[in-house]
């Protein structure tokens, strides 16, 4: 007696099984990606961080404004304070990205060649072009803090290696007489080699003394800050001649960046320069040897040392290489924008560059990041005083906001009861610090 064969089973799903598939998907990824906010990862807790800053400096510019105070009743005062805020964070987004109206305008133009006449294309990447040109010091001075925080240093010399390098591009730029492309790029490796010196006296100091390089570095601010002094108080010197002013000569036109989007956007070559130095850096540190030992250093020195890494030629390159980011800093300011070199042309920029290593975690391409939302910042602040009168000051508020809440995770995962993050868990933290 033979068997039935047994009946195959049939191809067709049963009624609502793809349905309760798709829920069951989407339950899982609910599930996931509220494991993963809840965990407060490195993402989460800076995205909180900005979001928690960005409404207290929105507090904080609507209640110092005087039309907010003398508000004649609550509600009044409340309404008020929320056209500020809210004015103060559109001018800022006017100023630094780009302006609705603006754009408006250029689509009325009956033609693009009406549109770049009339000035209305500029006038749309303006801000962007403006934000750009504010960033670009910003990420390079930014990389010569992160990168050396990798080899276990803290560099906050920007300022006097940003000076360094500033004197070379702006005398090179007005001494020498070279064709286009020659002439700015001899101006460039000045600006490099003048950082560079300040940095590798730095790790030199510290390699070969054992003094701490903190107060190095600021030692030698305040040198490089001097010097500068002195060289614009002589015309013998860097002085315009016939100027009785702390400046130097204009440099040459074939010394300038060449600029990227014609002459009415000031961005230029510098910002292309930054992003290049962004990827050579983060290249550097993941790729090769040296950037190896660097974190192998900066993790720990004892430990590298026993493994034959030579720790005293880490720290020294590493200063070098970062004196001369700062140094390129310097150039593509002189370069740049400004053309001349005065007591002014240093800002604080070397102070920035802390709070964008810090922002940035450390890292390379979160230091771009960091320094375009900082150089966004600072290109959207007039536009900002402007329109809602609310003082420039409020962005360095701001910006310190930022940093005091991405620097303190423990604070914003307490603030929104936030559970630490699990080894090897949904979104499990990437960093502990700068140096991992």
């Amino acid at each position: 007696m033979t068997t039935p064969p047994e009946a195959e089973p049939s191809a067709t799903p049963p009624p609502g099984a793809e349905e309760r598939q798709d829920q069951s998907r989407l339950h899982s990824f609910g599930i996931v990606l509220r494991e993963s906010f809840l965990e407060g990862n490195t993402f989460t807790v800076t995205v909180l961080a900005l979001l928690t800053a960005t409404v207290l400096g929105g507090l904080l510019a609507a209640f110092t404004n005087t039309t907010v105070l003398h508000a004649p009743n609550a509600g009044s005062m409340i309404a008020r304070a929320w056209d500020v805020a809210s004015g103060t964070y559109v001018a800022l987004f006017e100023g630094s990205v780009f302006n609705p109206h603006t754009v408006a305008a250029l689509f009325q133009q009956a033609s693009l060649s009406t549109a770049i006449h009339d000035g209305y294309l500029s006038a749309v990447f303006g801000p962007l072009s403006e934000t750009a040109v504010q960033a670009t010091p910003l990420i390079l001075t930014g990389l010569a803090v992160a990168l050396p925080f990798q080899a276990g240093l803290f560099n906050i010399g920007g300022q006097g290696q940003f000076i360094g390098g500033a004197i070379m591009a702006a005398w090179l730029g007005y001494y020498l007489s070279l064709p286009f492309f020659v002439h700015v790029v001899v101006c460039l490796i000045g600006g490099f080699v003048g950082g560079a010196i300040i940095g590798w006296l730095t790790g030199e100091i510290k390699a070969r003394t054992g003094a701490h390089e903190v107060i190095v570095t600021i030692m030698l601010n305040y040198v490089m800050l001097y010097l500068l002094a002195y060289l614009l108080a002589s015309q013998s010197l860097l002085q315009a001649p016939g100027s009785s002013n702390s400046i130097t000569p204009a440099i040459a036109s074939n010394a300038h960046l060449p600029l990227l989007a014609g002459t009415s956007l000031r961005i230029n070559a510098g910002f292309l320069l930054a992003i290049a130095c962004t990827f050579a850096i983060w290249w550097l540190l993941n790729r090769t040897t040296t950037g190896f030992e660097f974190r192998s250093v900066g993790a720990n020195a004892s430990a590298s040392r026993v493994a034959g890494i030579k720790v005293e030629r880490s720290w020294v390159l590493a200063m070098l290489i970062a004196g001369g980011l700062a140094g390129l800093a310097g150039s593509t300011v002189i370069q740049g924008t400004d053309f001349t070199l005065n007591p002014q042309s240093f800002g604080t920029y070397g102070i920035d560059a802390i709070t964008v290593a810090l922002l940035g975690l450390g890292r390379p391409w979160g230091v771009f990041w960091a320094g375009l939302l900082f150089g966004a910042l600072h290109a959207g602040s007039p536009g900002m005083q402007t329109v809602t009168s609310t003082p420039v000051q409020i962005v360095q508020v701001l910006q310190a906001l930022i940093v005091l809440f991405v620097a303190a995770p423990p604070l914003i995962r307490a603030m929104f009861r936030l559970r630490g993050v699990r080894a090897g868990g949904v979104g499990a933290a990437t960093s502990k610090g700068w140096n991992t």
